[in-house]
């Protein structure tokens, strides 16, 4: 999908190369981008792909932005600058861990995931290494769709989902075992890191200030005139309730969409350092969360 704005405003040669989910945090994040609406904007050539896809698409260096899982970034930082706006953080939005019996034991338990590239499974295994001691069983990895209608039918014994299943969890009779977000921000202080926005170091400092203020505004015209987006986000979300989506909204862009700010960076800098720390991912260089 290739959208139309003008090229004389924009020093970036050719449509820049983006992937981000169907989800409606991202639709209506970059709606007025992709659609022409914000004034100087490069042209977008928008591939749509859910978040293990587009962490794949980094580490092998596709495209020039994407939106990937922050538990992705100490494998592509040496390829891809972390822009300070567009992605999703927060407060009391994090996973959760489903269960078909409240109460459940997850020691020696099956988990499914729908990554181990993603900041859910960070999470989930930073709250296992505190509150299971006799640590979890066998970890499967699923599609996200696939997750809950697997512990409903006792396949696993607990799923960690994400997203939009926060609310509609419940229509499966499972039950809330723990939430991941809960327990990060009882033991941090910090918000949440879920997905980043990143774009290639090779386009240059002056381009990817572009970017970032493209991003920005996009994000503000979207707030701006919540309307506007709707039906791109209704054609993307698939079968999705309009009013859930809309809760799903609320949930995910927020401040650090605008601006990630000391406390996103802080958040950011947190999660892989404990996660570097427990052999989970590489360590970060100094500088790699830097931005021109």
């Amino acid at each position: 999908m290739t959208s139309e704005t003008s090229a004389s405003t924009s020093p970036v040669p050719g449509p820049v190369r983006i992937a981000y989910s169907p989800c409606p945090n991202d639709t209506f994040v970059f709606h007025a981008w992709a659609h022409g609406e914000v004034p100087g904007a490069p042209v977008l050539d928008v591939t749509f792909a859910d978040i293990d896809v587009t962490n794949g698409m980094a580490e092998r260096g596709e495209l020039d932005v994407l939106k990937v899982s922050y538990a992705a970034l100490p494998w592509v930082l040496d390829e891809y600058a972390l822009l300070p706006c567009g992605g999703a953080l927060g407060r009391g939005c994090g996973p959760l861990v489903l269960t078909r019996e409240p109460g459940l034991d997850l020691t020696g338990r099956t988990v499914a995931v729908p990554s181990e590239r993603s900041t859910a499974y960070l999470l989930f295994r930073l709250w296992a290494a505190d509150v299971v001691p006799g640590g979890v069983g066998e970890v499967v990895v699923l599609p996200f769709h696939e997750i809950m209608p697997a512990v409903r039918d006792g396949r696993v014994d607990a799923g960690l989902v994400i997203h939009e299943a926060r609310f509609t969890y419940q229509d499966y009779g499972l039950h809330r075992l723990a939430d991941m977000g809960e327990h990060w921000e009882s033991t941090t202080g910090l918000p949440i890191p879920l997905g980043a926005i990143i774009a290639k170091r090779s386009l240059g400092a002056d381009t990817l200030k572009l970017l970032a203020e493209s991003a920005r505004a996009s994000v503000r015209k979207a707030w701006d005139d919540p309307e506007a987006s709707r039906g791109y986000v209704r054609a993307h979300a698939q079968e999705m309730d309009p009013g859930v989506a809309d809760q799903h909204i609320g949930l995910y862009v927020n401040e650090f969409t605008a601006d990630l700010g000391e406390d996103g960076y802080a958040a950011v800098r947190g999660l892989l350092t404990r996660a570097a720390a427990e052999g989970l991912v590489p360590p970060l260089k100094p500088d790699a969360l830097s931005f021109p």
